[in-house]
């Protein structure tokens, strides 16, 4: 008996030995948002030890892991859908372990534990049929307008962090205007403790994100537009109601009409996906699958000034003037808040009298266009055509047009529906074999992107391409790209992305070891 003992003891000690030896080790400078944070030994050893601490127990940092890569593909895109760095992902972990319905001392509930009051300001319904803080799309981006709002007032985004705990008027008092548009901070034993424990969760998960659960499972999105049921929904995706119930906390059971929840699912894999449209001269569905692909990533774009996206003439949306509903309610809100008529709101949008406007989405207040700036659309489970005319400011009878496609019955998740030119006589839509849900999302109605985001591109040999810093770049050279610096990007992340070094990146480009990059910036990457 003694002898088991041992052997199981020994075997968890083992086991614990291992993961410790790949326990990542806290760096003298850590890269945060758009800021460089630069640590004194005692605060480098204070992080150490809240990483090891996260270490110690392999079960445990396995199972929290597993959720991480479950949920972090989401929460990802909802922020930079909202225009806050993807580095503030890792406080949804520090918050809550990602446990949908995790319940604070202070009676803060859900994913980023908001309290009631908190949630309805970021436009969160909180009531007994349903709870948003415990949605993983809705509760991210009620997180992402609330630091947004604080950002706006203390133009540091690690002060922004802290005063997430604290509140606004917290960190203001305790910061003072001390690091008021610094993105320089030097941390040691008197930082925010806040600070520090959310450093250790960038440390200890950073490395980890981004890998497959290791069941294999992937977080499926659908966007349901109610009055409806989960036990409705789940006969559509084919799941158990049991199953939706385990991953939709968020609701009692029953999904009301005012507003587009988002309901998610697992599932292992990807079933083909067959033709909508077929007749009996078309090709088998074989035939007509193409290869995996994602859709066009940052739309709508959004541009202009965003801090004042609910007034008037303060933003463009894909070029096209827009506004930001501020409320639920009538068309006759909304126009009045744009300062025009119904009949414009209702004729710029594709909408009918009685269509309601909901808080949070975007709306054109300008006649949207023939054709959409990208080729195509791969259809996502739950859209609708309004819906992807939309996403791209495309006129919704032009998108109709183009796929000679009329109904949403007829659309089916798959679908490559063009967006700019048309189909060809007789040519069936083509479907595209789908990535994880979790990997191309379905667009949800409110996004809200930072201007300028464009993904990284190939360039020819030009010479001439200057850096926003201190220094012109090296030119482009052969098999060599520019990428152009993105909300919330780091040297380290930059880095991770393109499978390079942090010394390579700045010999490349200049960069000093106290340079801080800007959005906009462009930076050369060897292949």
């Amino acid at each position: 008996m003694q002898r088991k003992i041992f052997v199981v003891f020994l075997f968890f000690t083992l086991t614990n030995i291992q993961v410790m030896g790949q326990v990542p080790q806290v760096p003298q400078v850590i890269y945060f948002a758009d800021m460089s944070l630069r640590l004194n030994e005692q605060a480098r050893r204070e992080i150490q030890a809240d990483v090891n601490a996260l270490y110690r127990n392999a079960t445990y940092f396995q199972t929290k892991l597993d959720r991480v890569n479950l949920y972090m593909p989401i929460v990802e895109r909802v922020l930079r859908e909202q225009g806050v760095p993807e580095d503030f992902k890792y406080l949804v972990i520090q918050e809550s372990s990602l446990i949908p319905d995790a319940v604070s001392t202070s009676n803060a509930v859900g994913f980023w534990q908001f309290k009631k009051g908190t949630a309805e300001e970021v436009f969160m319904r909180v009531d007994n049929q349903v709870d948003e803080r415990k949605n993983i799309v809705s509760s991210t981006r009620g997180a992402a307008a609330y630091l947004k709002k604080h950002q706006n007032h203390l133009d540091n985004w690690a002060c922004a962090l802290v005063s997430y705990q604290m509140g606004l008027g917290g960190a203001r008092g305790y910061f003072k205007d001390q690091f008021k548009g610094k993105r320089t901070m030097d941390i040691d034993r008197n930082s925010h403790w806040y600070l520090k424990k959310f450093l250790a969760h960038k440390i200890a998960f950073d490395g980890q994100t981004g890998r497959l659960v290791s069941n294999g499972n992937f977080l499926h999105e659908y966007p349901v537009k109610g009055p409806t049921t989960l036990s409705a929904v789940a006969k559509t995706l084919g799941v158990s109601e049991s199953h939706l119930k385990e991953y939709n906390k968020w609701t009692n059971g029953q999904i009301p009409g005012d507003r587009t929840y988002v309901v998610t699912y697992i599932l292992k894999d990807i079933a083909p996906v067959r033709p909508a449209i077929a007749s009996s001269q078309s090709p088998t569905p074989d035939a007509r699958v193409q290869p995996a692909r994602r859709n066009a990533q940052g739309f709508p774009r959004v541009t202009g000034n965003q801090n004042k996206a609910v007034q008037p003439n303060e933003i463009r949306v894909n070029n096209i003037k827009g506004i930001l509903a501020l409320k639920d309610g009538s068309q006759t809100y909304l126009a009045n808040q744009a300062r025009v008529s119904e009949r414009r709101i209702r004729k710029a949008n594709d909408l009918k009298k009685s269509d309601p406007i909901q808080a949070g989405q975007y709306y054109y207040t300008k006649k949207k266009k023939a054709k959409a700036e990208v080729e195509e659309h791969i259809v996502q489970p739950g859209e609708t055509l309004w819906q992807i005319s939309q996403l791209y400011g495309i006129r919704l009878h032009s998108l109709k047009a183009k796929n000679r496609i009329y109904k949403d019955k007829d659309l089916q998740p798959g679908m490559v529906l063009k967006l700019r030119g048309y189909l060809k006589r007789n040519e069936e839509i083509p479907m595209a074999r789908q990535l994880p849900m979790a990997q191309n999302p379905a667009p949800p109605q409110n996004r809200e992107v930072a201007e300028n985001k464009t993904p990284t591109v190939t360039t020819s040999t030009n010479s001439g391409s200057q850096s926003s810093g201190p220094a012109a770049s090296p030119p482009p050279r052969q098999n060599s790209e520019e990428y152009l610096v993105q909300p919330g990007d780091t040297l380290y992340a930059i880095s991770r992305k393109h499978g390079i070094t942090i010394d390579q990146l700045k010999t490349w480009n200049n960069l000093g070891d106290d340079h801080i990059i800007k959005v906009g910036q462009k930076l050369i990457i060897h292949k």
